[in-house]
C-alpha cells in the first residue's frame, strides 16, 4: 500500500493506537485534533472522538502507510489566529522521511479546491522541521510573535500556475 491521506476511520484504532502510544502520555500530537476532553482511550470513546472529527467544520486526514498511521494533518476551514489554517503531526519514529512536507502538500491542494486563495501556518520558533516543511511548500515568514512562527502560504488557483510559470520563464 502506498503513502495515503485517509479520512479517520474507527477501522483503523490499532494502527492510530500505536501511534498515539510511541507519542506518550503528555506529548502533543498535532495534526490529530485530540482535544483535552476527548477519550480516546476506550474504544467507545475513539469512536465517539471519530465521529466528532468527521463531523467537523475542517478537514481531518491521517497519514498512512502500509496500514500504520504515521501522522495527522488538519485543515481548519475558517483562520484560528493563533493555531493558524493547518496543523500536522509524525510520529517519532516516522519523522525525517519527508512525510510531513509531502502531507502539507497534499492538504494545500485541498485548500486550493476549497477555493482558499492563502492560509496561515504557525510552529514554534525553535522547531526547525516544522520551519523547513512549511518553507518547502512555499511558506513566507510573516514574523515571529515570542516563541511562534507565522507563515502564509499563497494559493494562486489551478489556472494560475501556467500564468505564474510564463511569467517567471520571461522575466
Amino acid at each position: 500500500m502506498a503513502l495515503a491521506l485517509v479520512e479517520p476511520s474507527v477501522d483503523l484504532y490499532d494502527a492510530w493506537w500505536e501511534a498515539h502510544e510511541e507519542w506518550g502520555p503528555g506529548l502533543h500530537e498535532d495534526g490529530f485534533g485530540v482535544a483535552a476532553t476527548d477519550d480516546v482511550d476506550s474504544p467507545d470513546g475513539f469512536v465517539a472522538w471519530v465521529a466528532r472529527l468527521q463531523a467537523s467544520s475542517g478537514t481531518c486526514r491521517w497519514i498512512v502507510e502500509d496500514g500504520r498511521v504515521l501522522g495527522g494533518i488538519a485543515l481548519r476551514h475558517e483562520l484560528n489566529e493563533r493555531t493558524g489554517h493547518i496543523g500536522y503531526g509524525i510520529r517519532p519514529s516516522a519523522r525525517g522521511r519527508g512525510l510531513a512536507t509531502w502531507a502539507l502538500g497534499e492538504i494545500l491542494n485541498e485548500a486550493r479546491a476549497r477555493g482558499m486563495a492563502r492560509v496561515l501556518l504557525v510552529c514554534v520558533d525553535d522547531n526547525e522541521a516544522s520551519a523547513r516543511t512549511i518553507e518547502r511548500n512555499g511558506g513566507v515568514l510573516e514574523e515571529v510573535r515570542g516563541p511562534v512562527r507565522r507563515y502564509w502560504i499563497e494559493l494562486p488557483a489551478a489556472g494560475e500556475f501556467g500564468v505564474l510559470a510564463k511569467e517567471g520563464a520571461d522575466g
